[in-house]
């Protein structure tokens, strides 16, 4: 599924809602894939503590490993890449693997500093 101009516009909304209210917040997003992937590179997807997610690297178990590294991030303020393997697991019963790999760099977004005391 390619990323749309009103998926960037409504990660970027969010992102700049977030900041606003002084949350930090992780954006997770797609740097590399081989193989079959339900997302591309260029991906985003925006983890916010409060209000949940915005965006989409995929979905199902993958997305959650991006979300745990995001939780991470969040705590830690340290950006973490994330190798999420969708090849075939044999002990799995899901039909639902795509077959290839994606690389996922998280960072942290800070909150705004706010405008106290600007010119």
């Amino acid at each position: 599924m390619p990323v749309t101009h009103e998926d960037d516009r409504a990660l970027a909304e969010a992102l700049a809602e977030a900041r606003r209210a002084g949350r930090r917040c992780a954006l997770a997003t797609i740097v590399a894939t081989r193989g079959s992937t339900p997302r591309k590179v260029g991906a985003r997807m925006l983890v916010d503590p409060a209000l949940g997610l915005v965006g989409t690297v995929g979905g199902g178990c993958g997305e959650a490993e991006v979300i745990e590294s995001a939780r991470r991030v969040i705590d830690s303020g340290r950006a973490e890449r994330v190798r999420v393997d969708l090849t075939e697991d044999f002990t799995t019963w899901s039909p639902a693997v795509c077959g290839g790999v994606m690389d996922v760099f998280v960072e942290v977004v800070e909150a705004s500093g706010g405008e106290e005391g600007g010119a």
